[in-house]
């Protein structure tokens, strides 16, 4: 249960960052909101139309919100594509990319 409630704090900060990077970016953040929300909440949803279970699977295990919300899971953690540490790795990679990228931006920009 501890690591359930530690790891969603970890998840939230982690979407958190990934939203700075993204807005930072993008430089608006009406732009930066839709693209965090679509990606957090219509990525998972298209995982659902594809037929084959292989990619499905590998789908789940790239999304964010799918992957990181694993570490939340208390019981059945063998059924889980990623376990939930591995799982909260890849939210932190795509805050990582999230923010290498706007910092990559805003320091071409300011140059």
């Amino acid at each position: 249960m501890l690591r359930a409630a530690a790891g969603s704090v970890l998840y939230l900060t982690l979407i958190a960052l990934f939203g700075l990077g993204v807005a930072t970016v993008v430089r608006d953040s009406a732009t930066a909101v839709g693209v965090v929300l679509g990606l957090l909440y219509l990525f998972p949803a298209l995982i659902l139309m594809v037929a084959d279970a292989g990619r499905q699977r590998l789908l789940w295990q790239i999304s964010p919100m799918n992957a990181g919300l694993a570490v939340q899971a208390t019981t059945d953690l063998a059924t889980l594509p990623l376990g939930p540490w591995t799982g909260l790795s890849v939210p932190a990679a795509w805050a990582a990319a999230a923010l290498l990228g706007g910092g990559l931006s805003l320091w071409m920009r300011d140059v």
